[in-house]
């Protein structure tokens, strides 16, 4: 009886814990519109703590007296993870907001369970749009200007409203600060709760995005970096400031879709191929890369070379590689390419990861590290037996436990990667075409470092035969998918 009565305690306890967290970190003084606002965050913090709490009964009492690993505990533990994603779903659009963004955040990473991955999935394209009259303040007061001076036409309704920050209305980062706040309590009372979960990582992982995607000036030195490294600026900067980014309009399609592309005569394969190239070359050759390139950031215009050009929107949110990392990525998708099993343990000694690396060839190209068939076909039965058993044998804490040990870099890798292979999943998209350009800008990446005369030689002979070599590999795999 005792035990069963724990449960509402410990989340009344935590609940009042929160609230007095929130309640103390709002300052004081702020007039007419403070106890309004203490209330709101007080409300948003306590439906998240029993939200979360909920959760967590439900994990502790459904999976109570199953062996872990049968298949009893599997088919319920998938049960679990699909109720508990529901029920997050509930709380980002409830709460909204930088709980949508951390919902879209989790589903992005390929890691997570599918349960959530798919659920949370929805939150991709959605953000509520703001008050006008707030906008309409915030651009006279840090532009210095009446709206229409500025101007000759505004449209007051959004065309759409995916990212947080449309523009910081106010109180936009302390609400920010607050929502943080409450997460990181409820991470710490889950790693308390469960010790095999830690997510303190990903959590500063996404405080650290959010922050970033609230500097609109940032925002603006990200589009011409990325401008300056492929087309163009689209960027005012004399209308831009901190709180106020003001840019070009750029007409397109959103990239998954299959109708429109089809009906302009845009070829969705080559789509695809144009995407994974311009990612590619971010990725591996110029070590700065768009950290949100979900469908609703890129839109396909149906003008330049090709019948079409990638217009990419939302430059908030970007990671420059450790110059280290970088090449040492590059090192680890020539491994993939040529199934250099020792290479790919030694690299997983560079990132951290330990004996968890021989989940890389599992995680990004679909293979086992003893596999010695060709990348881009389907495993063989064998294959996929021993996979299964391998991955049945992990877990929470073997999960918790490499997602903690990634380096930053890693984790904003794995989540572009897993966004584009979606993108491309839905474009129809052959798995060979992520593959090879991968392959070739990883090469390209590696060719990129500057060598002394006595070594560029050696070095270039290196190349030529590792080419020939992937090359190779690669025409075989296009007559086994042809």
């Amino acid at each position: 009886m005792l035990r069963r009565r724990r449960g509402p305690l410990l989340l009344a306890a935590a609940a009042a814990a929160a609230a007095g967290a929130v309640a103390a970190a709002l300052p004081s003084g702020e007039g007419r519109g403070a106890a309004p606002s203490v209330l709101h965050a007080v409300a948003r913090s306590s439906r998240a703590v029993y939200t979360i709490g909920f959760v967590v009964v439900d994990y502790k009492y459904s999976l109570r007296g199953l062996a872990h690993g049968s298949a009893d505990y599997r088919d319920k533990l998938s049960e679990v993870h699909l109720r508990s994603a529901k029920k997050i779903l509930k709380l980002c659009e409830a709460n909204r907001g930088f709980y949508v963004k951390a919902g879209q955040f989790v589903s992005s990473i390929r890691q997570v369970p599918k349960e959530y991955s798919s659920t949370l999935s929805c939150l991709q394209d959605q953000a509520t749009p703001c008050n006008f009259q707030d906008i309409k303040i915030v651009i006279e007061q840090k532009l210095g200007k009446d709206l229409h001076s500025i101007f000759l036409e505004f449209d007051e309704h959004p065309i759409a409203a995916a990212s947080i920050a449309q523009v910081q209305y106010p109180g936009l980062e302390r609400r920010m600060k607050i929502d943080i706040m409450t997460m990181s309590f409820l991470s710490k009372s889950l790693s308390w709760i469960f010790p095999d979960y830690r997510f303190e990582k990903l959590l500063t992982e996404f405080e650290r995005t959010m922050s970033m995607e609230l500097d609109f000036i940032q925002e603006a030195k990200n589009s011409e970096r990325t401008a300056s490294c492929f087309r163009k600026n689209n960027v005012v900067k004399e209308l831009t400031s901190k709180e106020v980014l003001t840019m070009e309009f750029c007409s397109g399609y959103k990239v998954d879709n299959l109708n429109s592309l089809r009906k302009a005569d845009i070829s969705p394969t080559k789509v695809a191929k144009a995407l994974i190239e311009l990612f590619g070359e971010m990725i591996f050759v110029h070590g700065f890369v768009h950290g949100d390139p979900h469908p609703g950031n890129i839109l396909v215009s149906p003008q330049g070379q090709g019948k079409f050009s990638l217009v990419l929107l939302d430059h908030g949110i970007y990671k420059e590689l450790d110059q280290k990392f970088r090449l040492d990525y590059c090192q680890l998708w020539k491994a993939l390419i040529l199934l250099d099993s020792q290479k790919i343990l030694e690299l997983g000694e560079h990132f951290g990861v330990g004996k968890y690396a021989k989940y890389f060839p599992v995680i990004f190209t679909g293979r086992t590290i003893e596999s010695k068939s060709i990348l881009g076909t389907q495993m063989s039965i064998e294959e996929k037996m021993r996979l299964k058993q391998d991955l049945n044998s992990l877990g929470m804490d073997d999960i918790s436990s490499f997602m903690e040990s990634l380096p930053p870099d890693f984790l904003t890798i794995l989540r572009t990667d897993g966004l584009l292979r979606s993108i491309l999943g839905n474009l129809g998209a052959p798995r060979h075409v992520r593959l090879l350009t991968y392959a070739k800008c990883a090469l390209y990446g590696l060719e990129e470092q500057p060598k002394s005369q006595s070594e560029l030689a050696g070095f270039l002979m290196q190349i030529n035969d590792l080419r020939h070599k992937i090359m190779s590999r690669f025409r075989r795999i296009l007559q086994n998918t042809s």
